[in-house]
């Protein structure tokens, strides 16, 4: 029985993005992965074509979609073994930030453009000495005069060079209380005293425009805080569930390509004259595999469905995140092992997926901060 259902219209959104997909992004994908960015005019045309917040109210020029049109970018993203243009990170991670906490001003601001794709978007936590631990920041913002002015480095920020708008995580210095003292604000590209550092050279995601951002005496309107003074860190817990969410949905899909890819990869291949896929070794190990993922996806689909019904599942996500991202690296290891040495060069889909797989236990949350959320609810 399937747990989720997708009408017909959600069926043709589906087709119109795959075949989008096909056409303009499938073939630029190598040109992106050695550039290190993707165009920003490409996200233009995802907002053209209906493809970026699909949830975002009428009046502030989105659909109103429900929450399965997310679902289904995230997925049809992920099977396109690309990690460069991360709709999903934008769409359902940070503009849901503006749109929960914004005041009407900045919502019609901004949500329109975030929207079309020419407002891209990115949020700014983690520093070169604070990742999971939101609580010991160390940027600041300090009012003076009706202005924020922000001190500080940010690091491993996705969308960090093509990014227009971040919504920043920053410290109140005369707030004592760590928790209380943490903002949110929205900064725009160009402020003075904002920049946007070098492009990080990772293991995987490298079309990915990960950066440092800097900010020296950077001053911003006291208007640009997002949310109640001393809200942030609250409000950052609060889109958690979702962001978890869709990191496990990407590494569920991933793992499900991954898997597919080998099987057929190993029906063609052939050792000792017979097929790879006829050794009882090859077919356990996609017995395996398949059986992990079949759990993986049930686990994810209930959470989606848990999700649109407004249940508070933080528990079962911290769980699906940490799950499901392990277990998907866990398949690419095995699908790599399954290619043998074809599997390390470049030119088999699964090299890159064994690559940019990997990070997806540490963002998000690491998968320790994850196991420490559940046993903290089992009284631990």
């Amino acid at each position: 029985m399937e747990i989720l259902m997708f009408t017909e219209e959600h069926k043709i959104f589906r087709e119109s993005l795959r075949r989008f997909l096909e056409k303009e992004i499938v073939p630029h994908i190598e040109e992106w992965e050695e550039a290190g960015i993707v165009p920003r005019s490409y996200w233009q045309k995802m907002g053209e074509n209906g493809f970026l917040s699909t949830w975002v109210p009428e009046e502030y020029g989105g659909v109103g979609a429900d929450f399965l049109y997310s679902v289904i970018v995230c997925e049809e993203m992920a099977k396109c073994n690309f990690s460069g243009l991360c709709a999903s990170l934008h769409s359902d991670i940070i503009v849901p930030y503006i749109a929960s906490f914004g005041t009407e001003e900045q919502k019609k601001k901004y949500l329109p453009g975030c929207v079309t794709g020419d407002c891209i978007t990115a949020v700014a936590m983690t520093e070169p000495n604070t990742g999971s631990d939101l609580a010991a920041i160390r940027t600041t913002a300090a009012e003076k005069n009706g202005e924020i002015v922000i001190n500080g480095q940010k690091t491993f920020i996705s969308n960090g060079i093509n990014c227009d708008v971040v919504v920043l995580a920053a410290k109140d210095p005369a707030v004592e209380n760590p928790h209380r003292a943490v903002d949110l604000y929205l900064v725009e590209a160009g402020t003075p005293g904002f920049e946007k550092g070098r492009r990080i050279k990772k293991i995987g995601w490298h079309s990915q425009d990960t950066a440092e951002l800097y900010f020296t005496d950077c001053r911003i309107p006291a208007e640009n805080r997002l949310g109640t003074k001393g809200s942030g860190f609250l409000n950052l817990m609060m889109k958690l569930q979702q962001e978890r969410l869709i990191c496990a949905l990407g590494a569920q899909v991933a793992a499900e390509c991954m898997l597919e890819w080998t099987i057929k990869y190993c029906r063609e291949r052939t050792a000792f004259g017979k097929p790879i896929a006829k050794f009882q070794h090859s077919q356990f190990e996609f017995a395996e595999m398949s059986t992990e993922i079949k759990i993986g996806r049930t686990f994810v689909d209930k959470l989606i469905a848990d999700h649109m019904e407004g249940k508070n599942v933080t528990v079962e996500v911290s769980m699906a995140k940490y799950w499901v991202t392990e277990m998907a690296c866990r398949v690419a290891d095995r699908c790599v092992q399954l290619h043998g040495g074809y599997g390390y060069c470049e030119e088999y889909p699964i090299a890159r997926a064994w690559r940019d797989i990997r990070v997806t236990r540490i963002f998000a949350g690491t998968n320790e901060i994850m196991k420490g959320i559940v046993a903290k609810f089992m009284g631990l």
